[in-house]
């Protein structure tokens, strides 16, 4: 067995009975004495959270599926005892208890191809091994993992990317394009890595030092911050067919009709009537279609890492997403055609924005 750590706020349940491994980064020692940062994924199948018989636990159906996240969402290695390679047959000798399995360890070693004593650490995950996949009788379906936040992730970037690919693309560009890609959203956004930590306005203050040079006085990184727009890209909550009612009925987002737009009084998003706007605008020139979502007023509402940087350092959002379904489960749902919306939303924004900007006057 495995001891596991939840992170975030997961369908646990979906984890039981699915073939699993393992995926991260480990510290490895070379052989001239430096250490090495390498990453790691064990492709095959190694892990199982398998659940209880019906016989042993009849009343599942009707009381529900409540597992114990300490007890019963430990994963299987192994149970047969088998010698791990290497391991000292010398039980005179003391040692300090290993902080992971024998097996785990030796596994790794092979997949990083080192000795199990130059692992000085790890940094792992428990992932899937079933691979992402379209589905439908249409095909119109992306069955994957982690597409939240993955999806939007993958968009955002290849916008960036393919809306510079000639230097005529930037020759009348007045502003930055940037993406910033966070981790640790899902637990609040304050670590290092995550969007509570002041790297992108730090790589901001450096960009505008670079380029202003001289001209640059003290308040030249404020005015770039008021001038500049932030595109909070987050997976939405489509309306699910079985449970429409979890929706409020006028704003129920749907799969393959675009990105969906998030608003609400309560800041949970920071979209505001002007940003709401000026996002609209890009695809409206584009001929790409929009959606609006507001969370029902008995109903809990998520956030995004949009109302951190917007309160941050006073930068307008825009809050917005990709409809899915089964969000947070380990197997995830959404259009493929939306997939391909956003990313050509995102290019269209890289590419239009400043030229919308300048015409909009606001008091």
């Amino acid at each position: 067995m495995l001891n596991v750590q939840t992170y975030g706020g997961g369908l646990w349940h979906t984890w039981f009975d699915r073939d699993l491994s393992v995926a991260g980064r480990a510290i490895v020692r070379a052989s001239d004495g430096s250490f090495l940062h390498k990453l790691v994924k064990v492709k095959r199948p190694l892990l199982r959270v398998p659940t209880l018989a019906i016989h042993l636990n009849r009343t599942v159906n009707t009381d529900g599926f409540k597992p114990n996240l300490e007890t019963h969402l430990v994963p299987l290695l192994a149970t047969k005892p088998e010698e791990v390679p290497g391991e000292s047959k010398d039980k005179s000798t003391l040692c300090t208890k290993a902080a992971h399995h024998p097996l785990l360890m030796q596994i790794l070693s092979d997949e990083l191809r080192c000795d199990v004593d130059d692992i000085v650490n790890i940094e792992l995950n428990i992932c899937d091994t079933q691979p992402s996949c379209l589905g439908g009788a249409n095909n119109e379906f992306i069955f994957s993992g982690r597409l939240d936040n993955l999806a939007s992730s993958y968009c955002a970037l290849r916008a960036l990317v393919d809306s510079c690919g000639s230097p005529d693309d930037l020759s009348r560009e007045h502003a930055i394009r940037m993406v910033a890609l966070f981790d640790n959203e899902e637990v609040g956004s304050d670590s290092f890595q995550g969007a509570g930590a002041p790297t992108m306005f730090q790589a901001i203050r450096r960009i505008v030092g670079s380029l202003a040079k001289s001209y640059a006085g003290e308040s030249t990184f404020d005015r770039t911050i008021r001038r500049s727009f932030l595109v909070s890209a987050d997976m939405a909550h489509g309306v699910h067919p079985n449970f429409m009612d979890k929706h409020e009925e006028h704003h129920r987002p749907e799969m393959h009709k675009g990105l969906v737009i998030k608003h609400n009084a309560n800041q949970r998003y920071a979209t505001s009537g002007v940003t709401a706007f000026l996002f609209k605008e890009v695809a409206k020139i584009h001929n790409l279609p929009t959606q609006d979502f507001v969370v029902r007023n008995d109903m809990g509402c998520g956030s995004t890492i949009g109302p951190i940087l917007a309160s941050g350092v006073g930068i307008r959002t825009v809050d917005c997403g990709i409809a899915q379904l089964s969000m947070h489960s380990v197997r995830e749902v959404c259009g493929k055609e939306d997939v391909d919306i956003a990313y050509k939303h995102f290019k269209a924004f890289y590419q239009t924005f400043s030229s919308i900007d300048r015409k909009l006057i606001v008091d």
